[in-house]
């Protein structure tokens, strides 16, 4: 009888163990940062619980990763013009946060800044959008994968700065500040007596940035067509996505990993990357995206649980 015991006590560890590292890969996400930009960007996060890192250099080419646990929210946007020595220290040109440091260390961009904000659900509907509430300084998709529901791309392929009216163009011409910003009046911060949707609408100002943008957050209220959902992805937040930076020789399709990976290429790897930046086009125009479903994360577990206890 104790032996039996005993058997039946591993078999239940064994099996409490595995519904948990099932659990812990069917739930969690991973968020890849890939840079396409001619310059180094330095990606900042904020959000909770806390991630891996809360600031990094990604330079030009490369790409790095990172997991977040289901009910993660938080949001993600692209430092640029950054100078930092030895010790991390120092500061950006645009979308900087303050902390002096690499790391932001739970601060969030100086506007203008475009972020990327997600909501991980614990096993129903992720939300997320591209933001250019707080103003425009880099170009941004996010792009869903291995998920089930809508999980359509969202983001802004355009360099908004080249169309920035003067009026809310920085004074370095890295950024374009949002009338909110510039102005600071409510009927652009949908604040005070406008501070709900039907008192405050798009301005003409947010109808340029929504203009240039159709699926971005153009302002506080523009939920209706800048929101998305979908249900155990994960999600590439790729910088600098544009045409033109696509047409080198030296790009490709990612390949990443934990830690920051370069991006190489060749010829094929220039026409493929073409014809993903197409399917951007469109995935931004129409709303629909490629995307495979997560089977294969619920297979792998249920074949581990079975190993486990025909060899118990």
């Amino acid at each position: 009888m104790g032996s039996l015991s005993c058997y039946q006590c591993r078999r239940h560890v064994v099996l409490n163990f595995t519904i948990f590292f099932i659990f812990r890969v069917v739930s969690s996400a991973t968020f890849t940062f890939v840079n396409k930009c001619d310059f180094t960007v330095w990606p900042g996060i904020l959000g909770s619980p806390k991630l891996e890192s809360t600031g990094f250099e990604l330079t030009k080419g490369t790409a790095r990763s990172f997991q977040a646990p289901t009910g993660w929210s938080g949001r993600f946007w692209g430092r640029t013009g950054c100078n930092f020595d030895d010790s991390g220290h120092g500061s950006c040109v645009t979308a900087d946060c303050g902390s002096e440091q690499v790391e932001c260390n739970g601060a969030g961009a100086t506007p203008p800044a475009t972020l990327a904000e997600f909501t991980l659900g614990s096993g129903s509907q992720d939300f997320y959008d591209v933001s250019l509430v707080d103003g425009y300084n880099l170009a941004m998709v996010v792009e869903a994968s291995g998920g089930s529901g809508d999980c359509s791309s969202t983001g802004c392929l355009t360099d908004f700065n080249l169309k920035c009216p003067s009026e809310l163009r920085t004074d370095d011409g890295a950024g374009c500040r949002s009338a909110c910003e510039a102005f600071g009046s409510p009927e652009y911060c949908c604040s005070g007596a406008y501070n709900s949707p039907a008192a405050c609408k798009p301005s003409m100002y947010s109808e340029m940035f929504k203009s240039a943008c159709p699926k971005s957050y153009s302002y506080a209220y523009d939920d209706a067509t800048s929101t998305f959902t979908c249900t155990s992805a994960d999600y590439t937040i790729t910088f600098c996505p544009s045409m033109p930076s696509l047409k080198s020789s030296r790009d490709s399709s990612p390949k990443t990993a934990d830690s920051e990976t370069a991006v190489g290429g060749t010829e094929s790897g220039t026409i493929q990357e073409t014809s993903l930046a197409s399917s951007w086009l469109a995935s931004l125009v129409t709303g629909d995206s490629p995307r495979t479903y997560p089977f294969w994360k619920v297979q792998y577990g249920f074949a581990l649980v079975t190993s486990l206890i025909i060899h118990l």
